[in-house]
């Protein structure tokens, strides 16, 4: 073979591309053996044995190299295409070095000019040809349809029904209703012409790390505005609270709580409340409450933003009144209270794996009026002590409720999803009570706070499945008779429908078993609830050819790092070696929850898939204290105070090239039919465009935000880490329109169709989420069709 280029450039091309491949070789055949000793495949150590024949034959120049390498590719597809079948994102890391080091390698060895035509050289060239174009046109035709949805049951989607959803220039709740469902009932904006949405105006908060030099807190911009009476009220990370005019964008007012942000590791607020007096002589008759980041309840006049002055003292109630001891960031509220009548209740985050003894997770109603303590629910007092009375102590550490709460105002119901006591990991100290209402939704008299029922979706929680989302509530037709239901989404993938009036499964649950660990001091559940009724989400089990990464190299890595993890499934438990929880903490549904059609009783879901790695690792003398620590790779190792572990938690699961290790899609959204309980269709939500090296647009990216449908028959929802709010068709999963946000859309949207001029809006906080590493921003974006 004449090599081209005989002179010193041909000599160094041949020497690079020779070291090049010395490389790979090395790495595919030392990384390949070691996969093979851990039981992984074996198709890495033969490729990079011959990879190191290539190497050496084009060191010398040889023309067997060539032919050689184009037998390796051959072979290497075929593997790739046994082991993922025709999925393009599945293809390139298997494929794609070794398919740009052949068209290196032709390069190299292009016969020069005047070489014979029949001669080898040029044989093998044009071979290599073809050879790269059969395998490029397998990945071209292997990429159609990769972002698209996937039908997954023959099911007539339900034509649009009567039901009464009540006025559509109103967002009162967080989910618009105390129900929760996220529903229009407004048709103006369609499938046919939400395509020619636009920017009808855009609102800055102020509101940036900027703006408060020397903090250190991490931003989430997560707020769903209400719509009332022609306003639109929100609030920002920093709690301040803001009426804007809702056709304009215009402020209307402003107050800013000026919160301690001490210690707070991430800085948000999803929400406000609204509340309207049934009776004159209260000053604020219509009010906003926020709780804030600091653990203070406000009340503010829905017309001027000013305190109410009869509500606590100079319009603020302290949530840590009968807390004990409270570190600063310990105890925060992230989301609105809940109103139901005139009480408005209120939960609270409490710091994760810091100790056993942290600030209590206690649930507590207020008079909305005057912000007088009504009663309080402690997930872990004992059932003998009875009832909390005032003045008695909550338990420390016991479960908390962080998320947002639902309501059913004629059965006088407020419902709560609960976390587990702290910390996370590690459960041998956990009480009977503590374990009980842990990881569940409950259901609350909302006037006197007593257990009407509960519902365990994890049992002794190891995994931090707490539920994140809020419960939403609808109504369905059982056997003919109508029942009111609730649709409780969970971290860990599974769906439960129960009666919302007892609790009880309207779709099968079975308790399966599960694996046990062997920590010393723990117990363990032998059995957790799945819903074998409902659709689930929980992703397959992990295994090998799951592993994902921009190359073979690294892709190699993930294999071998997921081989070495100890890895039983879902549910594994933590133990002193390094686990794989999957699905992760960050859940496939957090606290975006579900959108429900209720004319059509179809749930749209948004659901992510990050692994989670852990380890408990015996506490050393030296151990500073209570605090967050860093291994040498920068991992947080969480202290755990009061247990003997500490606990390390890494996500995602990444390569050394800051690659996620689970192949995509990283986020998906699904539609489900609650009638015949079946699901619809399923797709990749967003891309990674905004996040990716090169703006790579790999589809289904992780999400955190909620969905909004309208009776338009589309689906809102923007939550994925590329910057766009996207409209969905209903009946297909088909995208209809995507708009571009300037920061990451971290929230649920909300609509409204004006009183003043008739026109349908479309609005989203856009803000970003610091974790998720979106654009960061300040801006409220509302978007209409053309006047």
């Amino acid at each position: 073979m004449a090599f081209m280029h005989t002179g010193a450039p041909g000599r160094f091309a041949r020497a690079a591309l020779s070291l090049l491949l010395l490389v790979v070789g090395t790495w595919l055949t030392v990384g390949g053996a070691w996969l093979t000793g851990l039981g992984g495949s074996l198709h890495y150590v033969p490729a990079g044995l011959v990879t190191l024949v290539v190497a050496g034959l084009v060191w010398r120049g040889r023309p067997q190299a060539l032919w050689l390498y184009l037998i390796l590719l051959v072979c290497t597809m075929a593997w790739a295409l046994a082991e993922v079948g025709l999925d393009v994102w599945l293809l390139l890391p298997r494929l794609g070095l070794q398919l740009g080091l052949t068209v290196l390698l032709l390069l190299v060895s292009w016969p020069a000019r005047g070489a014979p035509r029949d001669s080898g050289s040029r044989r093998a060239a044009w071979t290599g040809v073809v050879t790269i174009a059969i395998v490029a046109g397998v990945l071209l035709i292997s990429s159609f349809g990769s972002d698209g949805p996937v039908s997954t049951q023959r099911v007539a989607v339900p034509q649009h029904g009567q039901v009464d959803s009540g006025d559509a220039s109103e967002w009162r709740e967080y989910g618009r209703t105390k129900a929760g469902t996220r529903y229009v009932p407004a048709g103006q904006i369609t499938t046919e012409n939400v395509h020619e949405l636009e920017v009808a105006w855009t609102y800055r908060t102020g509101d940036l790390p900027e703006a408060y030099p020397g903090t250190h807190n991490a931003y989430s911009f997560q707020t769903t505005p209400l719509g009332v009476d022609g306003s639109l009220y929100l609030c920002s990370p920093h709690n301040i609270v803001i009426a804007l005019e809702a056709e304009t964008g215009r402020e209307r007012w402003r107050h800013d709580p000026r919160i301690d942000a001490r210690g707070v590791y991430m800085l948000t607020c999803r929400g406000v409340s609204y509340h309207r007096s049934a009776g004159d002589g209260t000053d604020c008759p219509r009010r906003i409450l926020v709780a804030t980041v600091d653990a203070r309840l406000i009340a503010l006049d829905a017309d001027t933003g000013e305190r109410c002055t009869g509500f606590g003292s100079d319009g603020e109630v302290s949530l840590l009144r009968g807390m004990g001891e409270v570190k600063p960031g310990y105890y925060l509220v992230t989301s609105p209270p809940t109103i139901i009548g005139d009480v408005a209740v209120v939960g609270g985050f409490v710091l994760d794996n810091m100790s056993v003894d942290e600030p209590p997770g206690v649930v507590r109603g207020y008079d909305v009026t005057s912000g007088r303590l009504l009663w309080a629910w402690d997930a872990g007092r004992p059932a003998e002590a009875g009832p909390w009375q005032p003045g008695e102590a909550y338990t420390r550490g016991s479960p908390n409720a962080w998320s947002v709460f639902s309501a059913d105002e004629d059965l006088g119901l407020v419902y709560v999803p609960t976390g587990n006591a702290t910390p996370d990991y590690f459960g041998g100290q956990r009480s009977a009570a503590e374990d009980r209402y842990a990881s569940s939704v409950v259901a609350l008299d909302a006037e006197t706070g007593v257990l009407r029922w509960a519902f365990q979706t994890t049992h002794h929680d190891l995994w931090d499945y707490d539920v994140a989302s809020q419960p939403v509530l609808v109504d369905l037709t059982v056997d003919g008779k109508p029942v009111p239901a609730l649709i409780q989404p969970t971290k860990h993938g599974e769906i439960f429908l129960l009666d919302r009036r007892s609790g009880e499964p309207l779709a099968a649950v079975e308790e399966q078993a599960v694996p046990a660990g062997n920590v010393p001091g723990e117990r363990y559940s032998a059995t957790q609830p799945v819903s074998v009724g409902m659709p689930s989400l929980t992703p397959p089990p992990l295994t090998e050819r799951d592993m994902w990464g921009a190359t073979a190299l690294d892709q190699l890595w993930c294999r071998i790092a997921f081989q070495r993890l100890r890895y039983d499934g879902k549910f594994t438990p933590p133990g002193l070696d390094r686990s794989l929880a999957w699905p992760g903490n960050n859940g496939v549904v957090n606290w975006g929850s579900v959108s429900v059609d209720e004319s059509r009783q179809l749930v749209a879901v948004s659901s992510s898939y990050m692994p989670l790695l852990l380890q408990l690792l015996p506490r050393e003398e030296s151990f500073p204290g209570e605090q967050i620590r860093f291994d040498g790779r920068g991992v947080p190792i969480s202290p755990q105070m009061g247990t003997p572990y500490e606990v390390s938690t890494e996500r995602p699961f990444r390569s050394p090239l800051g690659i996620p290790c689970n192949a995509p899609p990283w986020g998906r959204l699904s539609l489900i039919d609650l009638n015949s309980r079946a699901l619809i269709w399923q797709r990749p939500l967003g891309t990674t465009r905004d996040v990716a090296p090169l703006g790579i647009p790999v589809p289904g990216a992780f999400a955190q935000g909620g969905s909004m449908i309208t009776a338009g028959g589309l689906v809102f929802i923007a939550a994925a880490q590329d910057d766009y709010l996207r409209a969905f068709d209903i009946q297909t999963g088909r995208e209809l329109w995507k708009g571009r946000l300037p920061a990451g859309g971290q929230a649920t949207p909300m609509s409204f169709v004006s009183t003043r001029n008739g026109k349908q809006y479309v609005v989203i906080a856009a803000g970003g989420h610091q974790y998720l590493q979106t654009t960061r921003g300040d801006h409220v974006v509302a978007f209409g069709l053309p006047d």
